[in-house]
This record gives structure tokens, C-alpha cells and sequence, in this order.
């Protein structure tokens, strides 16, 4: 074991051609169960996610000159979003617009830090704002998975059903299960919940693979599918800044369990230049918003191999399951009580951990200045709120909310040096 706690190195490659295989096959199932969930509850093609994923997990290895062993993966923050925007007169175009703006947002707040350090960006995005917006990104996904899974007075009694087996599923994993079991319960949830759907009759097995070929080139998007909308662009553009305060987390939490401070060296900068860069790319290609995961950092803590070799060649097998249409036809004939199973457990995660954000930073609410700023982002937020910019542009919902606490934070913050506040 080296310095670090890691029986394999950063930088250092398995000994053996089989171990290296299969450690990397760990980082894909990690990975697998998230990232194909985004497209399925998007509308975005799986195979594209898949693809994206490994492009993009590659192009941070190069910008980070391999020095951080992350796996990016499809984000969550941006499902809302993705799913408004599709509906929309643009269609899917405005969102892959949205968020390759949400790419170059990132790329400029690198250069920014690049030159300048990242003091103004904490400043900008203390803990009592990004803990109440990704509140609302996880609260503001409840009705989808109360839908999906038939809780909404569905006379059927298999979606309920089914839901509540792959519901338990993930429950029990993450709760009873040891080591890589318990890193992984989506996507066993997704084997236990898919096979109780066939039982009852959800799915006909004789019809999944219909029209589907071994080898099948996923549906990528290029130029000419793009669409420009600014409103799509005003709901993607805020989140940016909550994923770049989760991305800044996930490198904290990693460099505890590698023992390098990813920070500083190879600087945040890098890391997010690289996070940005993938994104841009994904969304290019008709693929979802990147994001580093925690289910990977998982992997390393549990094998103590922190090699980019590993996760390099994870991205080369993602790239490849992308262009297995079998595998696309599995993912797509998944019912959509299976995957309310599986939300239920996971949109309330995600609303939890906003939860936690503040809970970590010990955030004060009987101070009025925090309590003024969660309680306004929370009903904003949820309360599905609208604001004509102008006549064809709007800010809504998650985005509005995002706003409304940054501007208060350095309204009340500003207030508080000129004069005396109310405790």
C-alpha cells in the first residue's frame, strides 16, 4: 500500500491485464444504473449517454493530465430542465443548447480561476444557497416519481406493485449490503424490479429486442438539430453553479480517500475546465449534462485502487456498451414503474443531501438572513414561479430560485456591514 492509503497508485497501472479489466468493469456498473436513468426519464437516447459518459470521463483525464481518477457520469440537476425544454417549440435542440451553455459556463469560471482563485466563487455560493437549490432540484422531481410509480391512483395493482419491489430493493442493498453490493443498489434494483414487471405481465419479452441490432449507432445529435431559445438558456445557465459547487464537493471527498488535495494540484481550475469541456461535448452529441459520481469515488474508497488507468478504461467500455443495441433495447423496455421504484428512493436522496449541505456548515436558521433566503428559494422553487424577461423569454422554477438566493445573500450580507440586523 502506498503513501496515500491506495494498494494501486493515481497514476499506476494494475499488474495484471485481468484485474485491471475487471476493476474497471466495477467503475461501469457503478456508473451504469444513474447514467442510463437520466435519458430514460428525458427522453435522450441511452446509447448517446453511454457514449458521452466515456468521452467525456476521457477528456478530464486529458485536462486534468490524468491526475484525478473521476468517472463523470449523466448529471441529475438538469432532468427539469431537460424535460422542459424538450417540450418546448425548440424541442430536444433548445436543450442540448442550454446545456452547452452550461459547458462554456464552466470553461469561463475555470479561466476565471485560472487567474484569480475561487475565494469569489464560495463568496458567490455559500452553502445556504446551494443547500436549498438542490432541495428543490430532488422535491421539485417528486410528482415524476409518484406518477411513474402508479402511486397516483393507478386502478392497476402490478405498477404499485412492481414499484414497491424495486422500491425495497434499493432500500434493503443500501441499507444490509456489503461492499459493492451496497455501491450499486440502483442497478440491481433495476434487475430485481425488471423481472417482477415480466412476472406480472408489464413487459413481453418477445417484443424487447423488436427492431433493435446487436451493433447499433446510438441517435446522436450535430449541428442543424440545435435550436437557440433564451428562455431554455436562462433555466440551464443558474444550475451550472449548483453543479459546480457539487463538483467541487465530490473532489474534497475524493482527495480524503486518495489523500491528495485534487484543489491544488491539479487545481480546480483543470478539474472543471475538464468537467466543462465534457459536458459541452455530451450535449453536442445529444447527450445530458456530466457530472463527476459519487458512486465511483464509492469504488476507489472499497478497492483502495485509485487508478486512472481504471477509470480510463471503464470510459472505453461505457463508449462501447453505447453501441450494443441490445443492450439500448433492454434499457428502453425498462416500465416506467420500475424506474418510479427506484426515483422515489433516489429524487428524495438528492433532496435530502441539500438537506445535509446545510446541516455540514452547521447554518444558523434562527438567524433571520439564512431563514429569509432558504424559505424564499424553497417557495420560489416549488411554488412554480414565472418572470416574462421579455416577451419571449422567461425565467422559471429551479433557475429563478437559484437567482432570487444569490441576490439575496449579497443584498442581506451587504445590509449587515452598513448597519445593525435583527438576530
Amino acid at each position: 500500500m502506498n503513501g496515500n492509503g491506495l494498494i494501486v497508485g493515481i497514476n499506476e497501472k494494475p499488474k495484471s491485464i485481468g484485474s485491471w479489466i475487471v476493476l474497471s468493469l466495477q467503475h461501469v456498473f457503478a456508473m451504469f444504473g444513474a447514467t442510463v436513468l437520466v435519458p430514460l426519464l428525458t427522453g435522450l437516447d441511452v446509447g448517446v449517454a453511454l457514449v458521452a459518459s466515456g468521452i467525456g470521463t476521457l477528456i478530464y483525464i486529458f485536462c486534468t493530465k490524468a491526475k484525478v481518477p473521476v468517472y463523470l457520469g449523466s448529471s441529475f440537476a438538469y432532468i427539469t430542465t431537460i424535460s422542459a425544454a424538450i417540450l418546448s417549440a425548440g424541442g430536444p435542440g433548445t436543450a442540448y443548447v442550454g446545456l452547452m451553455v452550461v459547458g462554456l459556463i464552466y470553461v469561463l469560471i475555470a479561466v476565471i480561476i485560472g487567474f484569480v482563485g475561487s475565494g469569489w466563487l464560495k463568496k458567490l455560493l455559500p452553502p445556504v444557497v446551494i443547500g436549498p437549490m438542490i432541495i428543490i432540484i430532488g422535491l421539485s422531481l417528486a410528482p415524476v416519481a409518484i406518477g411513474s410509480a402508479g402511486f397516483n391512483g393507478a386502478t392497476s395493482y402490478k405498477e404499485p406493485l412492481v414499484a414497491f419491489i424495486t422500491f425495497i430493493t434499493v432500500v434493503i442493498l443500501s441499507i444490509k449490503a456489503k461492499g459493492f453490493l451496497r455501491i450499486v443498489p440502483f442497478l440491481v434494483a433495476i434487475f430485481v424490479g425488471y423481472i417482477a414487471a415480466v412476472l406480472v405481465g408489464l413487459v413481453d419479452l418477445t417484443t424487447v429486442f423488436n427492431g433493435y441490432r446487436f451493433f447499433q449507432f446510438p441517435n446522436f445529435s450535430f449541428i442543424g438539430t440545435y435550436a437557440v431559445d433564451f428562455s431554455a438558456v436562462l433555466m440551464f445557465a443558474p444550475l451550472a453553479f449548483v453543479t459546480i459547487a457539487e463538483h467541487i464537493g465530490d473532489h474534497v471527498v475524493l482527495g480524503e480517500i486518495t489523500g491528495n488535495d485534487f484543489i491544488k494540484d491539479p487545481g480546480l481550475h483543470k478539474t472543471l475546465l475538464g468537467d466543462g469541456i465534457a459536458t459541452f461535448v455530451s450535449a453536442a452529441i445529444g447527450g445530458p449534462a456530466n457530472t463527476t459520481y459519487g458512486e465511483n469515488t464509492g469504488v476507489i474508497a472499497i478497492t483502495k485502487v485509485g487508478s486512472v488507468w481504471v477509470t480510463g478504461l471503464a470510459a472505453v467500455f461505457a463508449i462501447l456498451l453505447g453501441f450494443f443495441g441490445w443492450i439500448q433495447a433492454f434499457i428502453n423496455s425498462i416500465p416506467w414503474a420500475v424506474i418510479g421504484g427506484m426515483t422515489i428512493v433516489l429524487y428524495g436522496l438528492i433532496a435530502a443531501n441539500g438537506v445535509k449541505v446545510l446541516i455540514k456548515d452547521k447554518t444558523d436558521l434562527s438567524k433571520m438572513k439564512n431563514l429569509i433566503i432558504v424559505s424564499t428559494m424553497l417557495v420560489i422553487g416549488l411554488g412554480g414561479a414565472l418572470l416574462n424577461v421579455t416577451t419571449t423569454t422567461t425565467l422559471s422554477g429551479m433557475s429563478l430560485a437559484m437567482i432570487a438566493g444569490i441576490l439575496l445573500n449579497a443584498i442581506i450580507t451587504l445590509l449587515e456591514k452598513v448597519g445593525p440586523t435583527e438576530e
